[in-house]
Formats: C-alpha cells, structure tokens, sequence
C-alpha cells in the first residue's frame, strides 16, 4: 500500500480480509502461537491456503535477512497517518462533537518488559498489539509488526487501522459500540483503508489482497465470536472487514 494524490475506485469487498486479534479493555493479544507470521513460521510452511511462498530466512532477532528496515517504518508512519486522517476528514459526518487523535506510542520491544507501555497496572505483552483506553494510547509490539510486515506491507496498515478503531469506540456512546466490539472494529478498519482510497489518499497494490486474506487465514480465531472480548472466526473477521470496506463506516453501527 503506498499514499497517492489520485483517486482509485473501491476494490470488491470480498477480495479484502484481515484484522489483528485484540482484547478491547486494554491489552490486545495476537493469539496466534507458533503461526505467527513471517519469520516466526518454519521456513519450508507455506501460507494456510496454500498459495504463499516459504517464509524468508531468519536473520538476528527472527527478522528475515534482507529485511528493509527504512521501508517498514516508512510505512508504520504513512498508515498511521491514513488513519488519523481517515477520521479527521470524516468525523463530522458520522458523529457529533469533535474527532482527537489518541497517542501513538507506536513501536516497542516486548522482549524486554521493563520498556514496554503500561496500560493501567499491567505493562503491554509481547507479541502484542492495543488501544489502552486509560492511557488513550496506541501501541504495537516491534517484533509482532516486524514479522507480519515481512509477508507484506498491507500488515500494518490494517493492525493499525483496527487498533485506532478501539480508539474510536472510547470516543462514543457506550449504546453505539458493538457487544462484539473486535468485529466492530474489524469493520472501521475496513471502512478506514477503502474510505482511504475512495478519498483517492491510499493505493491498494497489486498483491495487497492476497497479502490481506493470507494474513486472516493466520491469524482468525477458530472459534467464532460469543461474548465481549473474543475476536471471532476467520470468516466473522473477514465479512466485518468486508462490511466497513464497502458501506463505509455507517455500516459499523447498524
């Protein structure tokens, strides 16, 4: 994904998946285990649907070789600025009062707790990505974005995008956000990444989507979603995402 000044019409809903696995109140686990991916997947694994290619080599860290370093933060950057943006520009015509940005604390190494943001009592987990709703910050675990970036770009962009919508949620009326509120937010990312090219502010490229829905199939709960705080099945994450990507972000509230 790259920022542009031309407009690109929205791309088929259905072709777009992804969405990080996130606990509303705080902390946001990504309960992926030993299917993280990139270089946290054994090298001779392919992509769950069988249509990826092996996993780079490791490098220092579990970082592939050759990975860009300038080019994902580049990149962490412009998607936060997307999204920022996407609700600034847009904001006044979905909701009264005015739009705040939350901090962004962005990248850290939960590899070492002692750095890591608290959020209330507890410090932010490895592998981890959250909206602290006490802080009013986001935050991103370096390792988990790093890896995921290594399959593709499209990764942080939508990890980013789903982390700002818990932001949004904190910002409304407790009867506007969703029981299922990880699937609500799936939604607003979707509606904040095509919102985002339909603005003509953001390129879908060739290989986005495949990246998109690889990354789904890895990160999907295999159990679908029944109370607060689960983040649903692959298939719920993907019709959510789908859902804010072709009705915008009213469709998020219906």
């Amino acid at each position: 994904m790259t920022e542009t000044a031309q407009h690109f019409p929205r791309r088929p809903a259905a072709a777009l998946a992804l969405a990080a696995a996130l606990v509303l109140a705080g902390g946001c686990d990504l309960k992926v285990g030993d299917r993280l991916p990139g270089s946290a997947r054994p090298a001779a694994q392919s992509t769950p649907d069988g249509t990826g290619s092996p996993a780079p080599r490791r490098g220092v860290g579990g970082i592939p070789r050759g990975f860009n370093e300038r080019e994902f933060q580049q990149d962490v950057r412009t998607a936060q600025t997307i999204t920022d943006g996407f609700w600034r520009r847009h904001w006044p015509e979905l909701f009264t009062g005015s739009y705040t940005s939350p901090r962004v604390l962005g990248l850290y190494d939960g590899r070492d707790p002692a750095s890591a943001p608290r959020c209330g009592r507890q410090r932010l987990e490895r592998d981890n990505a959250a909206y602290c709703p006490a802080g009013d910050f986001v935050a991103w675990d370096a390792h988990l974005m790093r890896s995921g970036y290594a399959r593709g770009d499209a990764w942080v962009y939508l990890v980013i995008a789903h982390e700002w919508g818990h932001a949004v949620q904190n910002r409304l009326r407790r009867e506007l956000v969703s029981p299922a509120a990880e699937l609500q937010a799936d939604c607003l990312a979707g509606a904040v990444l095509y919102g985002s090219s339909d603005d003509g502010e953001l390129t879908f490229e060739d290989g986005d989507e495949q990246e998109i829905a690889s990354a789904f199939q890895v990160i999907g709960d295999r159990a679908p979603w029944t109370k607060p705080g689960d983040h649903g099945s692959a298939a719920q994450r993907r019709r959510n995402f789908s859902r804010g990507g072709t009705g915008g972000a009213k469709a998020c509230f219906r």
